[in-house]
């Protein structure tokens, strides 16, 4: 049996098929790469619909509830000096004094009320007394505490659970005292018979603040349940059932 012979090509013929194979191969694989490589964005912006984003709706505030006011009240400084400013029920420092208050009245630690009250450094500036300092802790912080503390036993058993709706001042009514008046050495803003109106078991109640006097444009307490005392122990200033009625004006 004969068999058939084929010719093999020489070795010059596979250097040159095995070159252009190669060649062939590595134009292919730079192809591929290119492909592969293409940029996230350029394949976003081919694949995405032409859309215009809509903008995010800005959110509504809330609106801030007056009471409580969860602000610390600052404190008078020594060396500040009165001025003529006409203080504001509607500020946030008088809120905050007025919130202060309210804890003591609730809770009946009457502790809590004195950034309330007016300071001791105003108050040695306005007194033409002999010892102004010893009247302030001795007669107006002492009537202060007791009637914090009767204002607190008039709400009964539940009143850590009653609510400050409001403070109604009759700043229409204010009066700028002059130097020289009630034996006062300087000037100062002066109303009478404002209102804490508060809810407990459903039911709105109120009772007064005898006397809010100014220090540097802002109104202080020095005289809760009433200037003149009628007795020994707090007193409670006009309670009465809704908002009562703020005033009457006068007094100094």
């Amino acid at each position: 049996m004969r068999f058939r012979r084929t010719a093999l090509p020489g070795i010059a013929a596979l250097a040159a098929l095995l070159a252009a194979g190669c060649s062939q191969a590595a134009g292919t694989g730079t192809a591929s790469s290119a492909a592969r490589t293409s940029s996230p964005a350029a394949v976003a912006a081919r694949s995405a619909p032409d859309v215009t984003p809509t903008p995010s709706p800005t959110p509504t505030p809330s609106p801030t509830p007056v009471w409580p006011v969860v602000l610390p009240v600052p404190s008078a400084r020594a060396g500040e000096h009165q001025t003529s400013a006409r203080p504001r029920a509607s500020s946030r420092v008088f809120r905050a004094e007025m919130t202060d208050l309210w804890a003591a009245v609730a809770s009946g630690r009457t502790t809590l009320g004195l950034p309330a009250f007016f300071p001791l450094v105003a108050y040695e500036q306005v007194k033409a007394i002999g010892d102004p300092a010893a009247d302030w802790h001795g007669r107006l912080v002492a009537e202060y505490r007791e009637d914090i503390a009767a204002a607190h036993a008039l709400l009964g058993g539940g009143g850590r659970r009653a609510t400050l709706v409001r403070v109604v001042v009759p700043e229409s009514e204010s009066d700028w005292i002059q130097p020289g008046v009630c034996d006062n050495r300087i000037g100062y803003w002066h109303v009478a018979g404002a209102r804490l109106v508060y809810r407990l078991r459903g039911q709105t109640r109120s009772i007064g603040i005898s006397t809010l006097i100014s220090w540097r444009g802002r109104w202080y307490v020095v005289h809760l349940g009433g200037e003149l005392r009628t007795g020994a122990g707090g007193m409670v200033d006009q309670p009465a059932a809704g908002t009562g009625t703020p005033g009457p004006p006068g007094g100094c």
